[in-house]
């Protein structure tokens, strides 16, 4: 495999910070030593472009084992934007608020292919739906969170055309399943703990589904032991049952709306459970139990949308995207479902086009792209009536694009820009506060989400 990096660091360990140095470096002692890779860009290792006539996808693949052992080590970090899928961490660690210099040392490396397809962290392993170059193959690999050893992968192939890299979803897992969307919308659901094949898809050839430009990156969902994907198509929405690969419902799609890169968010509201999707032609809400359609509105469709909807509570919805934002109010009055616009905002006051904002102590925290104004590649944050409490400036932008990952735990936004630079500030509506920062990445478009388990970030770059 070639291309991405993916580093294991340090961010914080239990304890005080007295105690970081020493559990740190026994860590580091204990650990083998990072690899020492050379970057490649991409297109640079000379690869032929492949045909546009594709090849039958076979499932389950193949599989293969390793030496590797799941960890005994606390913590996850189980799916797109962690536990809550909300990108705050649960944990109870103090993490540190200062770091040595050179930054948080490094435990354990991986060589991944070209991508930003982030881990999802359960039960001491490491999950990455990876691109393997050579075998041309989408492959599912598991680590050990101590180590970094590798313990089994499951793969099948599929040619896929380089676009700003190959993979780019994360897994979602539980206990029992661990689900995969590949880079031309196969989906696989294998055993979490032994890789052993469940059931498996092709979205297109299913549902008539159209790849989305740069590839599929709508992370999938598993809720109440179903597989809650949007396919667009000649479907909207499906729940399939995790253990025995039957469809459970299907959401109609009569206006013929088109899978997106935003992922599905959880929505508790009129005595509902819904599944909010931005698609294609607008956002709609979707009844967890039956697949019914609740709601839906046309007034936000973008040609690209990234961010996945963030419920911000009492049935309001906050909506971003690279051309700016949107907060709706869903209402009810018997049992139909309502949605108005509470404001609006252009991209100049605030607009998130890859990662998807986060909502902290009733304040939204996400970094303005580079074609925002002045305030374009800062951290800003947001009230919920729409107004800007503060940036954090000129001299602090997050890289060249402002596409890069964040995430927050004990109370600090761990952020990383697009060059591999990492920043711990104050999670705080009062005001930018820095508290440290150091290159963690040699590589370039570190946009992959980052994940912490343990007390231990896992960041990686194209």
């Amino acid at each position: 495999m070639n291309g991405m990096k993916s580093f294991l660091i340090a961010a914080g360990v239990p304890g005080a910070l007295g105690a970081l140095g020493a559990v740190v470096v026994s860590l580091w002692l204990g650990s083998a030593a990072p690899q020492d890779l050379s970057l490649r860009l991409p297109g640079g290792d000379g690869a032929k472009k492949v045909s546009r006539k594709l090849r039958p996808v076979v499932l389950p693949g193949e599989f293969e084992t390793f030496a590797g052992q799941a960890a005994d080590l606390p913590g996850s970090w189980p799916q797109f934007r962690g536990p809550n899928r909300d990108n705050v961490s649960t944990e109870n660690i103090p993490l540190a608020r200062t770091w040595p210099e050179g930054g948080p040392p490094v435990l354990w490396s991986v060589e991944l292919g070209e991508g930003y397809a982030a881990p999802a962290i359960l039960n001491g392993r490491v999950y990455v739906l990876d691109y393997d170059h050579v075998r041309q193959a989408d492959t599912l690999r598991c680590f050990s969170l101590a180590d970094g050893r590798e313990i089994w992968r499951r793969w099948y192939s599929v040619r896929v055309r380089r676009n700003h890299g190959m993979s780019r979803t994360i897994s979602a897992v539980t206990d029992k399943y661990v689900l995969t969307l590949g880079p031309r919308c196969h989906v696989m659901c294998l055993d979490a703990a032994t890789g052993e094949y469940r059931w498996g898809m092709d979205l297109v050839n299913k549902y008539g589904t159209k790849v989305p430009p740069w590839h599929a990156g709508q992370c999938p969902l598993i809720d109440r032991g179903r597989a809650i994907l949007a396919p667009g198509g000649e479907v909207l929405m499906v729940a399939v049952d995790c253990s025995t690969g039957k469809v459970v419902w299907e959401t109609p799609n009569p206006l013929g709306w088109e899978m997106t890169h935003s992922s599905i968010a959880i929505v508790e509201f009129g005595g509902r459970r819904m599944y909010v999707y931005c698609a294609g032609g607008g956002v709609v809400g979707v009844d967890a139990e039956t697949g019914r359609i609740l709601w839906q509105n046309d007034k936000w469709r973008f040609n690209v949308n990234c961010p996945a909807p963030v419920p911000v509570g009492g049935g309001r919805i906050f909506l971003s995207s690279g051309g700016g934002a949107m907060m709706i109010q869903l209402s009810k009055s018997g049992d139909r479902f309502a949605v108005e616009t509470v404001f609006r905002l252009r991209s100049k006051v605030f607009a998130s086009e890859q990662q998807t904002p986060i909502l902290y102590n009733g304040y939204l925290y996400g970094i303005l792209p580079r074609g925002a104004g002045e305030r374009n590649r800062q951290m800003v944050c947001l009230g919920l009536d729409g107004k800007v409490l503060w940036s954090s400036g000129k001299t602090r932008r997050f890289g060249p694009d402002g596409l890069g990952p964040y995430l927050i735990a004990d109370g600090m936004i761990l952020i990383l820009d697009d060059d591999g630079v990492l920043t711990l500030a104050e999670a705080t509506h009062k005001g930018y506060r820095q508290l440290a920062r150091a290159k963690v990445l040699d590589g370039h478009e570190a946009w992959g989400p980052m994940a912490l388990a343990g007390g231990r970030l896992i960041v990686l770059d194209l």
